[in-house]
């Protein structure tokens, strides 16, 4: 114990006790280092062995020894201590230890460390990631599993681009695609998808609609459905169409979508329902499903005859613009089982009280029972005297309005004009039915002139327009070549401007059964205009006719829009396809300039009047009539109407095709007037020299036709 206490001198004590009261070690490290050094030399010198110190310290070094046992000697922790013991302060390589378990451990003592982020996705990779994504979607209709890889996929900052690319893909697919896109919007909103970035997809589709129109014609009306379907799914706000017609720029087709989503879709009556069924809906419900679910219902009533559970099951199919379909089966029903009839007419009394049916829906009941009157008679032989009989307790329960009650009387004039009608309908369905199997005009004309009914024309032409719009665009386009084909040489102006008249009038009704049926009457309307078949006039004129607010007169808008825009002319002939029959028209028109053309520069009549038999287009021959008098206008020459006169002396050229084509060309003399002075001048002497010639009837005047279409500019 005494050399233990001998162990330090009171200057080392001394030395020790000043480090501990806290004075900086890195001061004091010099003077203590060298005593201690000294100390241990002293105490050790005997045995030659200096413990490990090293040369540095002025030391003699130790010879190394290697162990055989095999185990390293070298001291544990690179010299930091072993078991038992504290370790070094700072090791040789400067690394700091920090015990987190220390009540005095500070966070900023932790060493740095550089952690790798990832790093961000560019705009092309995303733009791949999001098209295989959609395509799957598409295969799957897996919608939690899309939204899931979707947020997986991460830059929510782009989750515009991935609602503009899901729309412009199902653009150009089928009505399956389209609503499964609707779907898929809807439950990605808020939770995946945040609000500003899907108003900002589709701001950026309303941008870029111009450039999708080039290669989907349809694009504009496909998408006023999406913004539609956006609105009515509380997904995108009323006011985002009202700001984006502040920022689009003049001319845009993004504001013909926008105009068509409010006018068309959004202020229809029951445009919630017809939006959400524009393709298909949901559900995928079909009518002959509902009509079958109505039955149903309707049995199972009568059967227990309580009106609470018919009545819940009616609201249950929430489809009120379907309820007139109730009354009708309810009807038909009471007819065919005479002890059903007090049941049936408790429950239309009650579904009236309640307002669950309207009752313009009763009338349409009412309406459209009145029209199978003939059918019915042949499985129910009292139909007609029980339907007069239900129609007058109708009238005096109060459920059909005043305007329909005249329309459900049924006098023997009434009865008798409505089964020559229907006996007419059906001719012309017969005839309409064959011309789309066959595309044989002709045969059309010669049905029409057998069918001896000239009062009869303008519903003919309702009926073909309305079969066509739930029809193939195939089908659409021959309707249009079909009505130009029967214009003025079959059927008058007046009764196609009247055809068109009614089915603007009908078109709400005819929307219940062709959800369509507004952007279609908007694309044959145009059409007509374009092919020169009824004047732009006729829309200012019928459109002061239609009841403010109505549909259409929004389709009147649309049409006006659309015939405004840019290359309006080129995107109407193409808005049922460019293929087929849809393209014959435009290729016509470019043909008969350049046989024209090659005529006037020196070509052989006969071989024009070959290359016109080619067109074999005998219902556009007024085309050839046009061009050629304002060519010779142009030209200042009348050697092109030496055509005209060889194809009428041949008949190539008949009669109603010649006068239609004058008819055009005195139509557009105030537009020719603006490049040709004297047009007014040089079409009177054209008429004077065909008249003399026999090409027109002695009868025909200029001033005539300039004051009909004074006329009709004031007048439809």
């Amino acid at each position: 114990m005494a050399e233990m206490a001998g162990f330090l001198t009171d200057e080392q004590r001394k030395t020790m006790n000043t480090v501990f009261q806290g004075r900086s070690p890195l001061t004091e490290a010099a003077t203590l280092a060298k005593p201690l050094a000294n100390h241990i030399h002293k105490s050790n010198g005997s045995s030659g062995e200096t413990k490990g110190l090293s040369v540095g310290h002025g030391l003699e070094p130790k010879r190394e020894r290697r162990s055989h046992s095999g185990k390293n000697g070298r001291p544990k922790k690179a010299g930091n201590g072993g078991k038992g013991t504290w370790g070094a302060l700072l090791d040789h390589n400067q690394r700091i230890y920090v015990d987190r378990n220390d009540p005095n451990y500070d966070s900023e003592e932790e060493p740095y460390k550089l952690v790798a982020a990832p790093l961000a996705q560019s705009l092309e990779e995303y733009k791949e990631k999001i098209q295989s994504l959609v395509e799957e979607y598409f295969s799957t209709g897996d919608v939690s599993g899309t939204a899931m890889d979707l947020q997986n996929l991460g830059s929510p900052q782009y989750h515009h681009y991935f609602v503009k690319k899901l729309i412009s893909i199902a653009l150009d697919r089928h009505d399956r695609e389209k609503e499964m896109s609707a779907i898929l919007l809807s439950a990605l909103y808020a939770d995946v998808i945040q609000p500003d970035q899907l108003a900002k997809g589709f701001s950026k589709l309303l941008e870029s609609v111009d450039d999708l129109a080039l290669d989907i014609p349809d694009a504009v009306d496909i998408l006023a459905v999406f913004l539609a379907r956006a609105v009515v799914d509380d997904i995108l706000s009323p006011a985002f169409l009202y700001k984006s017609l502040n920022v689009l720029p003049e001319g845009s087709q993004g504001i013909s979508v926008i105009h068509r989503a409010e006018r068309t879709y959004l202020a229809a009556p029951h445009h919630a329902e017809l939006v959400e069924r524009k393709w298909g809906g949901s559900t995928q419900i079909t009518v002959a499903e509902v009509q079958a679910k109505v039955v149903a219902l309707l049995k199972e009533y009568v059967d227990s005859g309580d009106k609470a559970e018919a009545c819940r099951c009616i609201r249950e199919l929430n489809m009120p613009f379907f309820h007139h379909e109730v009354v009708k089966r309810a009807l038909i029903l009471a007819m065919e089982q005479i002890t059903a009839e007090v049941k049936i007419w408790e429950l239309l009394q009650e579904c009236s009280e309640e307002g669950l049916i309207t009752s313009s829906q009763m009338a349409k009941g009412f309406s459209r029972l009145l029209e199978q009157a003939d059918d019915l008679t042949l499985d129910i032989p009292h139909a007609k005297d029980m339907l007069e009989s239900l129609t007058i307790r109708a009238k005096k329960e109060g459920w059909v309005s005043t305007p329909y009650t005249r329309a459900l009387s049924l006098t023997p004039e009434v009865v008798g004009h409505a089964q020559e009608t229907r006996t007419l309908k059906q001719k012309a369905r017969t005839i309409i039915q064959e011309f789309f199997l066959s595309g044989d005009i002709g045969e059309v004309v010669r049905s029409l002139q057998d069918l001896g009914a000239p009062d009869f024309l303008a519903t003919f032409l309702k009926i073909l327009v309305t079969l066509a719009m739930d029809r193939k665009n195939r089908e659409k386009e021959m309707t249009s070549v079909l009505i130009s084909a029967l214009y003025a040489e079959v059927i008058p102006v007046e009764d196609i401007a009247k055809a068109f008249t009614l089915l603007l009038y009908s078109v709400e009704d005819t929307a219940l059964d062709i959800p369509d049926a507004a952007n279609e009457l908007a694309k044959f309307l145009a059409r007509a205009v374009v092919d020169d078949i009824l004047a732009p006039f006729y829309l200012d004129g019928i459109n002061e006719q239609l009841e403010q607010g109505s549909m259409g007169r929004e389709i009147v808008h649309m049409v006006q829009s659309a015939l405004a825009a840019r290359h309006a002319s080129e995107r109407i002939l193409r808005c049922w396809g460019s293929s087929g029959t849809g393209q014959a028209v435009e290729d016509a028109k470019e043909n008969i300039q350049l046989l024209l053309e090659e005529y006037y520069a020196g070509g052989e009549l006969a071989e024009a009047c070959q290359c016109i038999r080619d067109l074999d287009m005998p219902f556009f021959h007024h085309e050839i009539v046009k061009k050629a008098l304002i060519m010779a206008m142009e030209k200042q020459n009348n050697h092109i109407l030496s055509l005209l006169a060889e194809c009428a002396k041949e008949g190539l050229i008949t009669t109603s095709q010649m006068v239609k084509g004058f008819t055009r060309v005195i139509d557009s003399l105030d537009d020719l007037s603006l490049d040709i002075p004297d047009a007014s001048n040089k079409m009177n002497m054209y008429v004077e020299e065909a008249k003399a010639a026999g090409w027109l009837s002695p009868s025909f005047s200029m001033s005539a036709i300039s004051n009909n279409g004074t006329q009709g500019r004031k007048s439809p």
